[in-house]
């Protein structure tokens, strides 16, 4: 199916999905990473890690002490595994009377090579109001699998949507 979708180009200051590696990398992001749900900004960090996977839009992953942690509770007994980064948890996010279940993911204990990213939450920006990477707001990635976030710095075509489980 691969053949027939056509990668893009990346333009200049432009990434393409199609060059990260697989298995992914981890890496820091030099821009402000900003995640705002129902009024409060929630997560704002300039010591975010991004995970670059072939296909696949970024995923950004925050510290703890960039997040008010106290909207935020542990799912209990919900995990699901990543064959690199191992076993994931999933938070719930609390802002006044909105609630949202599984908006986040973290590793308590990441395979070998991913433990940069050990208790650090990555956000689905779907289920939020906004990200932003620097100045700029993302745009979620289709099929919410993957919770990559897409920015004009990157080029697909993005596995996720339907239509891309073959990829």
């Amino acid at each position: 199916m691969f053949n027939r979708i056509q990668r893009q180009e990346p333009g200049e200051n432009q990434e393409s999905v199609w060059d990260y590696p697989r298995p992914p990398r981890v890496e820091a992001v030099p821009e402000r990473i900003r995640i705002v749900f129902n009024g409060v900004t929630i997560a704002d960090s300039t010591n975010a890690l991004r995970v670059l996977e072939t296909s696949h839009p970024p995923s950004y992953y925050i510290p703890p002490a960039d997040i008010l942690m106290q909207h935020l509770v542990l799912v209990p007994r919900y995990h699901t595994f990543c064959e690199f980064k191992g076993e994931a948890s999933y938070w719930t996010l609390t802002v006044g009377e909105r609630t949202v279940p599984n908006v986040a993911w973290s590793y308590a204990q990441p395979s070998k090579g991913y433990e940069a990213i050990r208790d650090h939450l990555a956000f689905y920006a779907s289920r939020v109001d906004e990200c932003y990477v620097g100045d700029e707001r993302v745009q979620a990635q289709d099929g919410d699998f993957y919770g990559g976030w897409i920015t004009s710095r990157i080029v697909g075509p993005f596995k996720g949507g339907p239509g891309t489980r073959g990829w």
